[in-house]
């Protein structure tokens, strides 16, 4: 390709005959095919030099050294451009009332979305969802349920700042996958409890099972959420901004009281390392794990696991699902029904046909 300037108004772009070259030329502003010359004269200013660099980014343009110093700005541009949807992203989130979790997710797929592109957002159209989409999911194999997110913050973007909001009507969302969740023993949740000697990080763990806690929300507590007349923990703004209540352990308060009186913490219950800041996520992800690691244990587990052990381990003791659902703060019913697939309660009532075979046989 090659772009020469013609006088201060006009450039000629000259190329061989090329479809998608000539979808793509047809999106600059003011463009015309001159006949005559054989040859696309488009504007001389910025804004028609960089969308023609963005356009034909991945070919080789021949051009004079000030169109080429005034194109290598696109890539800088470009990145500006992202930064821009970001902030009005982050304000419309705000606007609506998302968590700020949630937020930092769907800003973090956008950019990914946007610099997958590499084009101007005025030009995104269903399709390039549709790319980013398939390889999310079969190209860098993704689960679904990441690619789902991903999916709402991109619709999110398209309908509130980009204000294209027909754009994606027909794009279905990927299947949830139906796994089940890894749940510890009674006997590995206390061997993993006990194992963990520093007061601090035992009364985080031991909060957690007991009440079934999520991983933001024990980090989140303020010690007047400790109700210990009621014997109730007060979730506050929990996932979806819902606020609950959950059971305070009567063991759980002991261990509390012995922690309180070591570290003596002002505001948030379980304080971080900056001053007036509550201790961070990671923080407990990694106690954790070594615990995990001094006790052995071999199954895929997370803090997480700990609050699906708690909801199992209340169904297997006989506690109604209808209960266990509004202590973990479940909008539906149909979340909670999942840990009756994972509890030995009615599975250990069933004898294997091998067992019985074999009786048979003595």
């Amino acid at each position: 390709m090659d772009v020469k300037a013609i006088n201060d108004q006009d450039i000629a772009v000259h190329f061989e005959y090329n479809k998608e070259f000539v979808k793509k030329i047809r999106r600059i502003k003011g463009r015309q095919w001159k006949s005559n010359e054989k040859c696309w004269i488009i504007p001389n200013n910025n804004e028609s030099i960089t969308k023609l660099f963005t356009l034909f980014k991945d070919e080789e343009i021949n051009c004079n050294d000030s169109i080429k110093h005034r194109g290598k700005h696109v890539e800088e541009s470009y990145n500006c451009n992202i930064e821009e949807v970001s902030r009005k992203l982050n304000q419309q989130l705000i606007l609506k009332g998302f968590s700020p979790k949630t937020i930092k997710a769907y800003i973090g797929h956008s950019k990914r979305f946007l610099k997958f592109c590499n084009k101007d957002v005025d030009e995104l159209i269903k399709e390039d969802v549709e790319k980013y989409m398939y390889v999310l999911l079969y190209k860098s194999n993704n689960s679904h349920s990441y690619a789902n997110q991903a999916l709402s913050a991109i619709k999110f973007l398209y309908k509130y700042v980009l204000k294209k909001d027909n754009v994606l009507y027909e794009i279905s969302r990927p299947q949830k996958e139906k796994k089940l969740p890894s749940v510890l023993s009674e006997k590995e949740v206390m061997n993993i409890l006990n194992v963990v000697e520093n007061k601090k990080h035992k009364a985080i763990l031991f909060v957690i099972y007991s009440a079934g806690l999520r991983l933001g929300e024990v980090t989140r507590l303020k010690i007047n959420d400790i109700d210990s007349n009621r014997m109730l923990i007060h979730i506050k703004q929990g996932k979806g901004r819902k606020d609950r209540y959950t059971i305070l352990s009567d063991t759980v308060l002991k261990v509390l009281r012995q922690y309180a009186k070591e570290y003596r913490p002002k505001d948030w219950l379980f304080e971080g390392g900056k001053e007036g800041d509550h201790l961070h996520e990671r923080s407990v992800q990694k106690v954790f794990k070594r615990a995990c690691e001094k006790v052995k244990i071999k199954k895929d587990a997370s803090v997480h696991t700990l609050r699906h052990s708690f909801a199992t381990h209340l169904l297997e003791g006989g506690t109604d699902l209808r209960y266990i659902q509004e202590l973990l703060g479940h909008t539906s019913s149909k979340t909670t029904e999942i840990y009756t697939h994972v509890s030995k309660k009615n599975l250990s009532k069933i004898e294997s046909p091998l067992d019985r075979i074999f009786r048979e046989m003595e």
